[in-house]
């Protein structure tokens, strides 16, 4: 790939009371790619994202975002640049419904200063439309979506505020294999509109059906980053377990 980056984490290292949980750990992310990152519990997997959102600082190293160095300090400096990240609770506020899990804390207000209710229903209509065609239940309270529906309103809380990189942590998790199909597609459309994703995930399969390339993490360490077309899930279990 010629074109920038448009994450780059160089030689990252994060320790906890003397254990290294993250140890010069380096991998990329381009426009448009989701890289899957791997490993068992403890590998250091999440904690290497959780330094790329903001929500631990490193010790050392550098992230770049599209070529430039930056400081992460915070989740808020995160969402500055981009970066948003899909939880596997989602975060969102089941008694509310998609619109208002949508703007939460970021409400839209009329020039006299009351809620615009209607702008913020057209746009939730706009933006969920574009992730899934076949939403329509925006008035239902989100806690009665499906786990697929639910995910595009996180999703699409994520993107309408101009996320350009996307952390997605066990995205398919407790889902069904329709609810399951149904994330794959909202992660074709993120790929087709350039977003770079990042997802975090036990499964192997997973990983096989939504990613481009894998980075396998063991013991805080990079083992190694490959093509999905150029290796087996035979592979990348000997990868993980023979590290």
């Amino acid at each position: 790939m010629n074109q920038t980056p448009l994450v780059e984490m160089k030689d990252i290292v994060k320790t906890f009371g003397g254990v290294h949980a993250v140890d010069h750990a380096s991998v990329d992310l381009y426009p448009g790619e989701v890289v899957g990152v791997l490993g068992h519990n403890g590998a250091g997997k999440s904690t290497l994202m959780k330094m790329l959102s903001g929500a631990y600082v490193k010790d050392s190293g550098q992230i770049l975002i599209n070529g430039e160095e930056v400081t992460i300090e915070s989740p808020r400096d995160a969402q500055d640049l981009g970066i948003e990240t899909i939880y596997q609770t989602l975060a969102l506020a089941d008694h509310l419904d998609a619109t208002a899990n949508l703007f939460l804390g970021r409400e839209k207000t009329t020039a006299w200063g009351a809620l615009d209710d209607n702008l913020m229903e057209a746009e939730t209509r706009k933006v969920l439309h574009r992730l899934n065609p076949r939403f329509k239940n925006i008035k239902t309270e989100v806690g009665a979506l499906s786990g697929g529906q639910r995910q595009s309103v996180a999703i699409g809380r994520a993107i309408y505020f101009d996320a350009k990189i996307l952390i997605m942590d066990e995205p398919t998790a407790a889902l069904g294999m329709q609810e399951t199909a149904a994330v794959a597609d909202l992660i074709q459309q993120l790929k087709k509109d350039n977003l770079g994703i990042f997802l975090i995930s036990h499964d192997i399969h997973d990983i096989f059906d939504l990613c481009d390339r894998i980075c396998v993490m063991k013991a805080g360490k990079v083992i190694g980053t490959r093509k999905i077309s150029e290796v087996t899930k035979d592979d990348v279990l000997s990868m993980i377990i023979m590290a």
